[in-house]
């Protein structure tokens, strides 16, 4: 086993942390500035190299800042997670088969929320 092995993050748990530090920060944030926030001696290089994945899955938006650019998150963690069901959905091609297998396996109190959130959108 390797040195230092035991301290790896899982998949994903970076990003996470990435995109965690976003969601908390009233403004556009450059990389020295989420670097400094995630502390722990994350290099500077693996920082921006986390928000240019996170731009390029669109989870976070960029804008170009000098000679370097700063970023925002793209939206709020319900927004995410949104995208992803939107994203597995449009994966799908029986869409309304998919639709109905989750309604159908909706604890009763989140088909009361969902029956709720479509009244007040008009479905």
């Amino acid at each position: 086993m390797r040195k230092g092995r035991e301290t790896r993050r899982a998949p994903g748990e970076l990003e996470a942390e990435v995109l965690a530090v976003l969601w908390e920060a009233d403004e556009p944030m450059s990389a020295t500035g989420v670097q400094e926030r995630l502390g722990g001696g994350l290099a500077y290089t693996t920082v921006v190299t986390i928000l240019s994945r996170l731009f390029e899955k669109g989870v976070a938006t960029r804008e170009k800042q000098g000679r370097s650019f700063t970023y925002r998150a793209a939206d709020d963690e319900p927004g995410l997670a949104a995208r992803r069901m939107t994203k597995v959905l449009d994966a799908e091609p029986d869409r309304s088969g998919v639709l109905a297998k989750f309604v159908s396996g909706l604890s009763a109190a989140d088909e009361r929320v969902l029956r709720d959130l479509l009244r007040e959108n008009g479905g």
